[in-house]
């Protein structure tokens, strides 16, 4: 394997657009950079779980794929900043967003998706490897996450912490996330800092086990293990979702186990273990390098050539898991004692993967019932009742499976079973009687909102061409995407909610220790 190319010299002085940008210019650049940049964080993306224990910084919140859970209302500033993009595109339903892109492939097989917007001097690139928590084997968990970690220990030209240090030197930021199905790795920042976040990415992607060792990996699994302690051992509910998935999916299933892996399995990951996962899923062949924001398309192409173009495809063909269809037989009631103070009841489905005919639909679906605070259950539970410290529901839906949840918690001295009455009622009742006009109105609207949202950052547009290239392998399906929620019909949301949340589930009740009394029994949560 030969040697990536040296740094590029970053001229602090000038820029490759704006020379010397006015002070109007200059806020709108602070601007923008506000919006894509976040705390750096080394962190699992889950908040497309809206439901599971966050282990992400603001920034990944923001930066969600694609409308998931409560709706995103989108600010004036950000619709403005939607407009240049958008320019004549009405909110009407016969007018979608669009990012314009060109796509290509290197020889080595690496993707590449470019998008140019000069209204800003900001650049964003992604690097998005196809590999997950959803790829690792049983006895092998959270690898993927850790390997997030290992990518920033530094490579064979950029020394340990260097990383960092050299993007901040030139005003960028950077962090990386992981979740069941992708890992990616982002920076953001000014425009001619472009050539230095290529060079790091591909020193990395090309460079880095000849400097990986023991010492660094035993720094990042006490990290990851750290994290873990943090994000689900000691925190109040933090074992829930954990609780949930082996008892959702078989237990050879790649979904059965949570993103951060268990401690057992973390403690055990050995270095050869760690090499043999970087040679085959971080290669060229296995990857997309997004690029977006203010930059010339020709001179780019000639620096992801020159970056990228000598690291060699995997010899290891990636094969993606294949697993069959899951379903609940039955209800199953458990119940967690916790160093809590209120019980919390979870309720959870299977749905479907993404992009699947339903999966639009059951979106809607759970914002209506407790997507938030104008939902149903948050007003009937919260507002009207007063028995719910708080109620929300979301559709996750992935490349292997998708899974509803429903959570709620029960105010002080409330039994979750005076919850359970409601949430059964409300679901019943959709399922009779389906939703108002008003609902899915609020619905698309929101989800329209939310979708030019993340057209406000070159960010958000890097991250939801390189999604969207994922799951479709069409960059810009943004304008399908949206459509799939105009089109639908209070009968399909009827239709779902008989066909999916009136199924089969799992209830959980977390409740304080020594107070299982305060459970729900299979008489309560397990019947419709």
């Amino acid at each position: 394997m030969g040697r990536s190319q040296g740094p590029p010299v970053i001229c602090r002085s000038g820029r490759s657009h704006v020379v010397n940008p006015s002070p109007c210019q200059w806020r709108r650049i602070r601007q923008e950079l506000r919006r894509s940049h976040g705390a750096k964080v080394r962190s699992v993306h889950l908040s497309r779980y809206p439901f599971v224990p966050s282990f992400t910084h603001p920034m990944n919140v923001s930066h969600a794929p694609r409308p998931r859970g409560a709706l995103v209302r989108a600010t004036l500033g950000s619709l403005a900043a939607a407009a240049a993009l958008l320019a004549t595109a009405s909110l009407s339903a016969q007018s979608a967003p669009s990012i314009p892109h060109e796509k290509y492939s290197l020889p080595n097989g690496l993707e590449v998706i470019l998008h140019v917007d000069r209204s800003v001097p900001i650049i964003a690139v992604e690097g998005f490897y196809k590999v997950g928590s959803g790829d690792e084997k049983k006895g092998r968990t959270g690898f993927a996450h850790l390997f997030e970690h290992v990518m920033f220990m530094g490579s064979q030209n950029v020394p340990v912490g260097k990383f960092d240090e050299w993007l901040e030197a030139a005003g960028a930021s950077n962090n990386g996330s992981t979740n069941f199905d992708r890992t990616n790795y982002y920076e953001t920042g000014p425009s001619n800092a472009l050539p230095l976040m290529l060079w790091l990415d591909a020193d990395r992607m090309g460079w880095l086990l000849p400097t990986m060792d023991q010492e660094k990996l035993d720094l990042q699994r006490g990290v990851v293990q750290n994290e873990r302690r943090q994000s689900y051992d000691n925190v109040p509910y933090g074992r829930a979702f954990e609780t949930i998935l082996p008892v959702m999916f078989p237990s050879n299933h790649p979904y059965s186990w949570p993103v951060i892996g268990s401690m057992a399995d973390l403690s055990a990951a050995a270095l050869d273990d760690v090499k043999d996962f970087f040679r085959q899923y971080y290669a060229p062949n296995n990857a997309t390098i997004t690029i977006a924001g203010d930059f010339n398309a020709d001179s780019v192409k000639a620096q992801v050539t020159k970056y990228f173009g000598s690291i060699p495809r995997s010899a290891q063909p990636v094969v993606r898991p294949t697993v069959p269809e899951v379903r609940i037989a039955k209800d199953t009631v458990l119940v967690m004692e916790d160093r809590v103070q209120l019980p919390r009841a979870y309720y959870a489905w299977h749905g479907v993967k993404a992009f699947s005919p339903d999966d639009a639909a059951l979106d809607a679906l759970t914002d209506i019932i407790a997507g938030g605070k104008s939902s149903r259950l948050y007003r009937t539970l919260v507002y009207e009742k007063q028995i719910a410290q708080d109620v929300s529901m979301g559709n996750t839906s992935q490349k292997l499976d998708g899974l509803i949840m429903l959570t709620a918690t029960a105010k002080p001295g409330v039994h979750p079973r005076e919850m359970d009455v409601e949430i059964r009622k409300t679901l019943n009742d959709i399922a009779t009687s389906g939703v108002t006009d008003r609902e899915l109105t609020r619905v698309k609207n929101g989800m329209r909102a939310s979708m030019l949202d993340r057209l406000s950052s070159v960010l958000g547009k890097a991250t939801q061409l390189s999604y969207y290239n994922y799951y479709t392998g069409t960059p810009d399906y943004m304008a399908q995407d949206l459509a799939r929620y105009e089109r639908l019909t209070s009968a399909d949301l009827q239709r779902v909610a008989r066909q999916y949340v009136l199924q089969p589930k799992i209830v959980l009740t977390v409740v304080p220790e020594g107070k299982k009394e305060l459970a729900l029994t299979s008489a309560q949560g397990g019947n419709n």
